[in-house]
């Protein structure tokens, strides 16, 4: 790949002039920021890598997915055109790529998809949808068709436009668990084995489900109750009570702590310092600040810098399920 390419980013629509405001503020006020969708904007004197970095350790917390753009099309060239593009741009043949594509409303971009797949699977290369080194992303605008290379690691999500899709089993206990999932898995989160979790404001008991997948002894904090599935789990401590009357009681040192609770972004962050004299040092901090107000961006911030009086910020992103919220990953000091 190239140096000198637009970089293209995903945000989510109602959240993109919040991500253009962080992007000029990492970059400057000159760097050009063009809108070419809904949920895509180009951005020209930026590094892809310098795009990400900021990305990846939270500065700018509103973009979910990057790639540098290749090409721009009114249709898709034949499919022999489209090989050699993708392939012109790598300095060696690639075994495998993995093929992104996605639309400007709610699409999958199948059958892009599958035309990239052809083009590529004629020349040798495996293709599959997630998984490898270097990711061609496909985005299909209603004015036109933009393809993109990256590397993964520079890419934030593994899924096209940062748009993660998971399955709606019928063990699910609530829609919330999406987001854990989806934190985990973007941030490559490692939770220890057989460790002591606490969920603050659990019911129905969403994210109990999934830390207890996730190997977790969980004390489920909520004065409401927890889904009848989870009730049997002898791992799985009710507290039918508030945080600050629980924690004004534990004796337990927990590994893990997450809070998914309905409250501003001061307030939900102020109640992790709250918890923060029960996680040992190092231990694993989940939280969503909740979006809201009249500026989301700058309630963001405020919340983050009350965490870091107790813990140090890993990631901090607006994921695919988070809405109008952010996500944090941080580590208690």
């Amino acid at each position: 790949m190239s140096g000198g390419r637009s970089v293209l980013f995903s945000a989510a629509a109602d959240s993109y002039e919040l991500a253009v405001r962080e992007i000029r503020g990492e970059f400057g006020r000159d760097v050009r920021v063009q809108r070419v969708g809904a949920d895509l904007g180009r951005v020209d004197g930026a590094s892809v890598q310098e795009f990400a970095a900021a990305c990846d350790v939270g500065r700018i917390m509103f973009v979910r997915h990057l790639t540098e753009e290749i090409a721009s099309f009114a249709e898709l060239p034949p499919e022999y055109e489209l090989a050699d593009l993708v392939l012109g741009e790598l300095a060696e043949y690639p075994k495998a790529l993995a093929v992104q594509a996605w639309t400007d409303d709610a699409g999958t971009g199948g059958s892009y998809y599958h035309r990239l797949e052809e083009a590529l699977t004629a020349r040798g290369v495996t293709v599959t949808r997630s998984g490898q080194e270097l990711v061609v992303s496909c985005y299909v605008g209603r004015k036109a068709i933009l393809l993109g290379l990256n590397r993964r690691a520079d890419s934030l999500s593994d899924w096209p436009g940062g748009r993660m899709r998971l399955a709606r089993g019928e063990e699910r206990v609530s829609r919330s668990e999406f987001k854990l999932e989806e934190a985990i898995a973007t941030f490559g989160l490692e939770l220890p084995a057989g460790g002591k979790a606490v969920d603050l404001g659990a019911s129905p008991g969403g994210w109990t489900r999934i830390l207890r997948q996730h190997g977790q002894e969980v004390w489920s904090v909520d004065p409401g109750s927890l889904d009848p599935r989870l009730r049997s789990d002898r791992r799985i401590h009710h507290e039918a009570t508030t945080a600050g009357r629980f924690f004004a009681a534990n004796r337990v040192t927990f590994d893990v702590v997450v809070n998914d609770m309905r409250m501003d972004q001061v307030t939900s962050a102020r109640m992790m310092l709250d918890a923060a004299g029960h996680v040992r040092r190092g231990g694993l901090a989940i939280v969503t600040l909740k979006g809201g107000g009249k500026n989301p961006l700058d309630g963001a911030r405020r919340g983050l810098d009350v965490l870091r009086e107790q813990y140090a910020v890993l990631h901090a992103r607006q994921l695919h399920h988070n809405r109008y919220e952010i996500t944090v990953i941080a580590e208690r000091r």
